[in-house]
C-alpha cells in the first residue's frame, strides 16, 4: 500500500482530530495531494488539496475549520480538523495525483485506504 492514512476516530462536536496520510512510494513530491471523504450513502466529496508547491484549496463545508499541510521531507501529508460537526463524519481518503484540477477524484490516480471520522452531538 502506498498511501497509509491514519488518525480518525469518534470525537464530540466542537473537537478537533488531525489526519496523517504516509506516502511509502518515490512520487510524493511530484504530486498534488488531496482529502476527499465519503459518508454513508452519498458520493465522495472534496474536502481539501495541497499543491507540490504548497498552494492550497478547502471546500466551502471546510474552510476555516480545516487546515491541509504537507511536509515533503517526510512524504508525509496532514489535514487538521477543528470545530468539527456530525456532518464531518465520514471515511476520509487521501490521494496523490497530478492531474489539471485539484478537486476531481479523476484528477487522482493514487489512494489511501481510508480513516473513519466520528462526529458525535
Amino acid at each position: 500500500v502506498q498511501l497509509q492514512a491514519s488518525g480518525g476516530g469518534l470525537v464530540q462536536a466542537g473537537g478537533s482530530l488531525r489526519l496523517s496520510c504516509v506516502d511509502s512510494g518515490s512520487t510524493f513530491n511530484q504530486n498534488n495531494m488531496g482529502w476527499f471523504r465519503q459518508a454513508p450513502g452519498k458520493e465522495r466529496e472534496f474536502v481539501a488539496a495541497i499543491s507540490r508547491n504548497y498552494a492550497t484549496k478547502h471546500s466551502d463545508s471546510v474552510r476555516g475549520r480545516f487546515t491541509i499541510s504537507r511536509v515533503n521531507a517526510e512524504n508525509a501529508l496532514y489535514l487538521q480538523m477543528e470545530s468539527l460537526r456530525p456532518e464531518d463524519t465520514a471515511v476520509y481518503y487521501c490521494a496523490g495525483g497530478d492531474g489539471r484540477y485539484w478537486t476531481r477524484i479523476i484528477d487522482y490516480n493514487n489512494w489511501g485506504q481510508g480513516t473513519q471520522v466520528t462526529v458525535s452531538s
